[in-house]
């Protein structure tokens, strides 16, 4: 079968590879059909993802359909032909995260795509439990369902409610799913970006309340002419720039939560008067749960989140080489890239 691995850096390399092999009775083969490009490959092929080493086959927003079934799935629900979007966290169910319901941070964590090879493949082995049927939704937005939950669970990480002033920091796909999902609790929500386009894109599509054109740094004094005189009680960060993370804790309200969605390698540092002055709650988000892809699934067959205008670049296998790295320049005005397999 076809598969691509990034072998450095840079630099993609396209091979064959033995097809995988149905073991137990816990596990399922699929046919990959769409792939989502994410931050996460950006910064892989750059060569600045944390938790990652070469040679590496990405891919972890996955489209797919089921293929193989492992002998006696009696408690699956799944059938030959099943499309299904794959939940990429393996989590080893025995540590202390998961014993406690926290498998998106598993101690042993391996997403798939990061720690372990990925969806850029033909045919991809995976567990059964983490599949998420539907017999509505497309492949497309099959494979958008992990990257909006990672909003969605940043969100409930949150405990966003009606009422909330809300400031999303970052307009890639990643914020603009917060932004969906904290506009559906009744938040009122401002968006801020340094790209034109994608705040174009946001306004064209009634995605957020507000739009901030970030020239070099967000100061109270603009928020507060945006909030009507307040400053936002909930801030995400969905950067991963560490000079818009430390930003936000001069930013918040008073009483008020910050989340970084996105990360960046090195120590977050802020002064510790102002911090506790303002009793500032600070959080963080990683992945998201098998509950979240339920509810986001569910969201999308009753209409509640549309897709359809996110995905603004396409390629497939026999041309994933060359045009990966045109998608990062500022001209072509990405919200989301899919490859068709």
């Amino acid at each position: 079968m076809k598969t691509i691995i990034l072998k450095e850096p840079g630099k993609f390399q396209t091979i064959e590879r033995a097809e995988p092999e149905v073991v137990g009775s816990g596990e399922a083969i699929v046919k990959i059909r769409k792939i989502g490009i994410c931050g996460t490959d950006y910064h892989a092929f750059r060569g600045n993802q944390p938790f990652f080493s070469y040679p590496r086959v990405l891919g972890h927003e996955l489209g797919a359909e089921v293929v193989a079934l492992g002998e006696k799935q009696t408690e699956s629900t799944l059938m030959i032909g099943d499309r299904v979007s794959v939940e990429p966290y393996l989590n080893c169910n025995t540590c202390q995260a998961c014993r406690r319901g926290y498998s998106n941070c598993c101690e042993r964590l391996n997403v798939l795509g990061v720690h372990t090879d990925g969806g850029m493949t033909e045919y991809l082995k995976v567990p059964i439990h983490k599949l998420h049927k539907s017999g509505v939704l497309s492949y497309d937005q099959l494979a958008l369902v992990e990257m909006l939950s990672i909003g969605l669970h940043a969100t409930n990480r949150a405990t966003v409610n009606a009422g909330d002033l809300v400031l999303v920091v970052g307009a890639g796909p990643i914020g603009i799913s917060v932004t969906q999902f904290c506009r559906l609790r009744g938040a009122t929500v401002v968006v801020a970006d340094r790209f034109e386009s994608r705040l174009n894109f946001i306004n064209r599509h009634g995605i957020a309340d507000q739009s901030i054109k970030v020239e070099k740094t967000l100061t109270p004094e603009h928020l507060r002419e945006v909030f009507d005189g307040d400053l936002p009680t909930l801030i995400f960060d969905a950067t991963g720039n560490r000079n818009s993370m430390l930003s936000t804790f001069n930013l918040i309200a008073h009483g008020g939560k910050i989340v970084f969605v996105g990360l960046f390698q090195g120590e977050v540092e802020f002064q510790d008067p102002e911090f506790h002055k303002r009793e500032v709650t600070l959080l963080s988000s990683r992945n998201s749960l098998p509950e979240d892809f339920s509810e986001i699934v569910s969201l999308m067959e009753a209409g509640r989140i549309d897709t359809t205008s996110w995905i603004s670049h396409r390629t497939d296998f026999d041309h994933l080489s060359e045009e990966f790295p045109t998608f990062m320049r500022p001209d072509q005005e990405l919200i989301k890239a899919i490859v068709d397999v």
